[in-house]
This record gives structure tokens, C-alpha cells and sequence, in this order.
């Protein structure tokens, strides 16, 4: 079984009704980090649909958290907000600096970084009931329970620092009050009787806050368990953080029994993490963002990304050859058929579960919830390939169409190519797939060649102008120029990537020759070699 279908199982164990739950705090961009919590929780609400199960899916931003610091990517007039939360400060407009006008147009910090990844989320297929949690608080949707909290503050206190093995401040209290400047930093509680928690801020001001209209908030390990109760989670992914012995699961647990509900369904995930740069950070600027990822590749291969890897797995993530390579492998097993295979009886245990894993990944790649993942004929390499020796679109069907590959370009080939051509013209796209045949003999390059490897060029013009123009006996050509003159094969292909590349090595050059001009090329040989006569 898939991932997300064992725990879907475990679900049905428990009832036939369930809230699967995800959240993030808008602190900054959102980043492909953030995907495999919220596609996590979508696929397992998928898995448990499909299992005949009544799933809601939630997705809960927590707009009442405050700003931590003064960020990279902001100017120093947020200092004044630290300790705000994030639903209630003016989003950062394009130099990093408040923008007061659309705040007062009703735009806000949280807003600001969490419609870019909703828009993604729309593409990828994700479509959960969104949960702004300042609002709910502002509403009373946590008013009951965090009666409860502060009225059994002791318990909560002893659970928290038995699970946790931390000390507690002598003044803390269930409730975070909103000081005289609006901030949930330095406020001590001095009194408390509902709906009111009596505090003195650090500005010198005594003040009351009503818990009932959310004049403040419920601590992060509080916090988590009661949106659990009033929301009715009965399962929810989290980092690997949450879930460490004494995390804020561990306590989470205890203290929702205390506030009168069940704690849901577990599953802890591991990060995804930059190759070579460690665990994405939106506060440290270590990003990919979701919406950069799918102007290059197609949201089912982000989809797979997480799909195909069981959750406790870490995932290295680049936009270079590793994203080349899963690309490549979603069309390996979208070409599959699946059910074929598992009517194999002669399967083994091992290669049976290897297929349904493969099956249960494509399912949870599709966009569209039960739509089948159809194979396009074309890898990326190919694409990448045509895209670059290719300067119309048209010219890429003509090329696909010669070689059989298709009749006619389908709708999701042709957003393909468009996402492609501008991988290509990124940062992002790896260098080792960069084609660049030359216009002109480059001479520094030229000059690098051995005489042997000088004297193969007249062979290596005369073999490509007389071979049939595809990439076998193209390929066959180039050793063979350096053969007839009793030289080693290396030397055609350093003459032919010196004159054709102004390079040492490069990509394969039969399939990039193929798809250029015979003529032009062979132009370009013929020059070579007259310059070093």
C-alpha cells in the first residue's frame, strides 16, 4: 500500500468522519518545504476518499502569531512590529517597507505571503477550506477552550513541564494578552477572572484582555491542541520537530484531554531540504518558491516529489538535474501498466509492493483527483534538447512528428515546452544541459588541440556532410573520422566538441546535431579546419 493509504486505513479504524489538518505561519515566503506538509495532508485525505471515507481537508494559517524579528527581506521600520501579529501589521511592499495604503485597503502581512501560495496550491490541485486563525480567535471560536486552559492552568502548567522537561517563567499563564502597543511581547499577567486576563505591559500600562473577542492568544503549545477541539482534527502531519520526544505533539496530547477532546492522528514528516544548502528557511531567504518551481516543470512532478517518498524519508530538492531526473522518472511510470503488472502472479512480495507503491505515487501525482497520469512520449532531456536547437514551437512539433514520437502536440505538451523554455532561460536550468552550438570557429579552443586532434577536422567535415542525418550515424561518424586516420576515437571527439562547442566535453552530439543543420554544421567544421591550415 501507498503512504497515504495506510494511514487512510488507520483512519478507518477510527470512524468514518475526519478532519485532516495542515498549517503554517505566513512569516514570509512560502516555499516548496511547505508543500510536503499540505500535500501530505491532501493526499491523505485523497487516499481516505478513496477508501469510502467522509474527509474534509483544512488548512489553517496562523495569522495570529507575531512577527519574530526584523527579517532580511524587510526594512527597519518593522522593528516597531515585533511582537505584532502577523493578521494585524501592513504587508512589506517592494522595497521591504510597510505598505500603509493597502493596509488600509484592508491588505495585510499575512495576506501578503499567503495568496502567491494559495495561487500555487490552486494549480498543484490542492484545495482546502482555508482557517485564518486571528479570525477565528477574534470570532470566539477558541473562547471555550481557552476558558478551560486558564481556568486549569496548573494542570496544563504540570503537563508541560513534565513532558517537555523544561521549567516554566514562576508568571506564566495560559494566555498571551495584547499589551497597550497591540504586541503579545513582555506582557505579565497579573489577575485573571473570565473573560478577562489583567496584565501590565513593559511600556508601564495596565490593561485588561477579553478572552472572548481574542485580545491576545493561547501559547503555541496550547494553541495547537485547541484548534484539535474546537476545529475537530482527527488527523494531522507535522515536522519532525513537533513530533520529537517532549515536542509540542508529546504535550499537545496530554493537554487536549485536558480541554475535553481526543488528540488526532499522527504523521511526522522529515524536511525537504536544498541540495547542498540544507533545510529551506523562509526568514533566511533559503528558498524555492512553489509558484518559481511550476513556471518550469508541470505541478504533477512537484506532486511526486512528495508522493513518492515515504514521509520519514528526508528529500534533497534542486531545480537542476534532480529536478531533470524526476521529470524523467514521472514519465517512466506514467508509460506503466500498472494493472497488468500486479496481475502478475509470478511477482514477488518485494516487486509487488514496489508496483503498488509506484501505482499509489502516480495516483497522488494527479492534479486532478482520479485522473490517470498519461505518458507524453517525450523525457525532459529530449524536450530540453529540441527547446534549445529549436526556435519555434512549430519546429519542436516537425522534429517530434519525423521521429514518430506524436501526431499532434496536446494541450499538456505545449505548456510543457512553454514551462521548459523558460527553465531554460532561468538561473536554474543545469549547465551540463546547456547546448551551445557555435557560430563561428572558436580560436582559443582550436588552439588547445593537439596536432593529431587538429589534423581529424577535414576528416570529420568530409564524414558528416556524406552520413545520413540522424543521430546513429552521426554518431557513428565522428569516432570513425579519427579511425580512418589510424588516430583514436577520442581525437574526433575532441576535435568535434572543440570546433562545434569550444569545449572539451559537452553533452552527447550525435541527438544535437540531428536536430540542426546538416549544411550549417558542416560550414562550421570546414572553417575550423581552414583555420589551422
Amino acid at each position: 500500500m501507498h503512504w497515504a493509504d495506510v494511514a487512510a486505513k488507520a483512519l478507518s479504524h477510527k470512524g468514518d468522519k475526519h478532519i485532516v489538518s495542515t498549517g503554517i505561519t505566513p512569516s514570509g515566503e512560502f516555499h516548496i518545504g511547505h508543500l510536503r506538509e499540505i500535500l501530505t495532508g491532501d493526499m491523505i485525505a485523497r487516499a481516505a476518499r478513496n477508501a469510502g471515507l467522509d474527509v474534509e481537508f483544512v488548512f489553517v494559517v496562523d495569522t495570529a502569531d507575531p512577527l519574530r524579528k526584523v527579517y532580511e527581506f524587510l526594512g527597519p521600520e518593522y522593528e516597531q512590529f515585533i511582537g505584532h501579529q502577523l493578521g494585524s501589521i501592513p504587508a512589506p511592499d517592494a522595497d521591504g517597507n510597510p505598505d500603509w495604503k493597502r493596509f488600509e485597503e484592508g491588505w495585510t502581512y499575512g495576506d501578503h505571503f499567503l495568496k502567491p501560495f494559495l495561487e500555487a496550491l490552486e494549480q498543484i490541485g490542492v484545495r482546502p477550506r482555508i482557517i485564518d486563525n486571528l479570525e477565528s480567535y477574534q470570532s470566539g471560536k477558541f473562547d471555550a477552550l481557552a476558558k478551560i486552559a486558564c481556568d486549569r492552568a496548573d494542570e496544563i502548567r504540570e503537563a508541560i513541564e513534565r513532558i517537555s522537561g523544561r521549567e516554566l517563567a514562576e508568571d506564566w499563564f495560559p494566555w498571551s494578552p495584547l499589551d497597550s502597543k497591540g504586541s503579545l511581547d513582555g506582557v505579565k499577567v497579573t489577575g485573571y477572572e473570565y473573560p478577562l486576563v489583567h496584565w501590565h505591559d513593559s511600556h508601564g500600562v495596565d490593561g485588561t484582555s477579553d478572552i472572548s473577542k481574542g485580545e491576545g492568544k493561547l501559547p503555541w503549545r496550547i494553541d495547537w491542541p485547541a484548534k484539535w477541539g474546537w476545529i475537530g482534527v482527527t488527523c494531522e502531519p507535522f515536522g519532525k520537530d513537533h513530533g520529537a520526544a517532549g515536542g509540542s505533539y508529546a504535550t499537545g496530547r496530554e493537554i487536549v484531554q485536558i480541554l475535553g477532546h481526543e488528540a488526532p492522528h499522527p504523521l511526522t514528516y522529515e524536511w525537504i531540504s536544498l541540495k547542498g544548502q540544507g533545510a529551506m528557511s523562509s526568514s533566511a531567504g533559503n528558498t524555492i518558491g512553489p509558484i518559481e518551481a511550476l513556471e518550469l516543470v508541470p505541478p504533477e512532478i512537484l506532486r511526486l516529489l512528495v508522493a513518492k517518498s515515504k514521509p520519514n524519508k528526508a528529500i534533497e530538492f534542486d531545480t537542476g538535474m534532480s529536478l531533470v531526473n524526476l521529470a524523467d522518472e514521472y514519465e517512466r511510470l506514467a508509460a506503466r501498466d500498472y494493472t497488468s503488472e500486479l496481475a502478475n502472479e509470478e511477482l514477488s512480495r518485494r516487486q509487488r509492493v514496489q508496483v503498488e507503491d509506484a501505482a499509489g505515487a502516480m495516483r497522488m501525482a494527479a492534479v486532478e483527483e482520479g485522473k490517470v497520469a498519461q505518458a507524453t512520449a517525450v523525457t525532459f532531456r529530449h524536450l530540453a534538447l529540441l527547446a534549445q536547437t529549436k526556435t519555434t514551437d512549430d519546429a519542436v512539433w516537425d522534429s517530434l512528428r519525423h521521429a514518430g514520437a506524436i501526431e499532434q502536440p496536446t494541450q499538456s505538451l505545449i505548456d510543457r515546452l512553454t514551462r521548459m523554455r523558460a527553465w531554460i532561460d532561468s538561473k536554474h536550468f543545469p549547465l551540463e544541459m546547456k547546448i551551445s552550438i557555435l557560430d563561428a570557429p572558436n580560436h582559443s579552443a582550436l588552439a588547445e588541440l593537439n596536432d593529431d586532434e587538429r589534423s581529424v577536422l577535414n576528416s570529420l567535415a568530409k564524414a558528416l556532410e556524406d552520413c545520413e542525418w540522424n543521430a546513429t550515424s552521426i554518431g557513428a561518424a565522428i569516432p570513425q573520422s579519427a579511425k580512418n586516420m589510424e588516430l583514436s576515437p577520442k581525437a574526433g571527439y575532441r576535435a568535434a566538441y572543440a570546433a562545434l562547442m569550444g569545449k572539451e566535453r559537452g553533452p552527447r552530439l550525435a541527438p544535437i546535431l540531428a536536430e540542426m543543420d546538416q549544411k550549417k554544421i558542416v560550414e562550421l567544421l570546414n572553417a575550423c579546419a581552414e583555420h589551422i591550415n
